[in-house]
């Protein structure tokens, strides 16, 4: 009877197998023309660069140039400067959304979910409208007065982290969901407190997913670009690889755009590699 039951569960569970038919055939179809977009898209760059006769000892040199390297460096800073600050939020807030029921929870989730639906320039506008009301006047005194402009380091991050935290947020809802809560019931019958069972049980049940998210929303703020167009400005102080890229195309040098856009595919691409070694499988908003 038991081996009847695991033959009855292996053939439940059982890949459906390499049979073609016509919905698989046109969904397989589908993902390899769109794999070949994307293959074709990013291997275009590569061919101009080569077309153009743009060395890898020019590539070198243009990356190694100072305005360049300003960028990638100053992305580098806030992006993960950003990642700190959206994991401090990310975490407790993903927390509440995945235990608690609270009146208005419906609201708070479509607030969330909102910077994720929005035209990133639309976040810049907000933040302009924001600090030219007498409550933004007085922050930005504020922060005069600790020597901050927003025109600096610190309006980039506030543009990458009102762009990025929706995603965080979400991971980390689906994460603390995909959690066992028999282990948590566990842990507290068994004389731990909450916040003991948050760190020592639930943060590392969900800590791949965590990690996931955190990078995800990291590659998302290193490519902001419409806010930092509208809040920062494109001066050398503030640039990072977003307006370093748009700042060449807009004086003709395409090889310097190129070279940067590769760099970031790189990260992105290194980001991704990440993710999806990290959590197998999952689909990310």
């Amino acid at each position: 009877m038991a081996r009847d039951a695991d033959d009855r569960s292996d053939r439940i569970h059982r890949p459906a197998g390499t049979r073609w038919h016509l919905l698989s055939v046109v969904s397989m179809s589908l993902l390899i023309v769109f794999a070949c977009i994307i293959v074709v898209l990013i291997g275009s760059q590569v061919a101009y660069l080569v077309t153009h006769r743009v060395t890898p000892g020019a590539f070198l040199k243009i990356l190694s140039s100072r305005a360049v390297l300003g960028g990638i460096r100053l992305s580098l800073i806030t992006s993960l400067t950003t990642l700190v600050l959206v994991l401090i939020f990310a975490i407790p807030i993903g927390y509440a959304l995945s235990r608690y029921r609270f009146p208005g929870r419906s609201v708070i989730e479509t607030l969330v979910d909102v910077p994720i639906v929005l035209p990133p320039v639309v976040i810049g506008l907000a933040l302009l409208a924001f600090f030219g009301t007498g409550l933004g006047g007085k922050v930005k005194e504020g922060l005069a007065g600790a020597g901050w402009t927003l025109t600096s380091a610190i309006g980039i991050v506030m543009c990458q982290f009102l762009v990025s935290i929706s995603y965080c947020i979400r991971a980390t809802k689906a994460s603390f969901d995909a959690a066992d809560r028999r282990l948590e019931k566990v842990a507290l019958s068994l004389g731990c407190s909450p916040w003991g069972t948050f760190r020592r049980v639930t943060l590392p049940l969900a800590r791949s997913g965590l990690l996931a998210g955190g990078i995800m929303a990291w590659a998302r703020a290193i490519g902001v670009f419409g806010p930092l167009m509208v809040f920062v400005g494109t001066g050398p102080r503030v640039q990072v690889m977003p307006t370093a890229m748009w700042l060449e195309l807009s004086v003709g040098n395409i090889e310097v755009a190129f070279a940067i856009a590769l760099v970031s595919l790189a990260m992105a691409g290194a980001a991704l590699a990440v993710v999806h070694w990290l959590v197998p499988g999952r689909t990310w908003t």
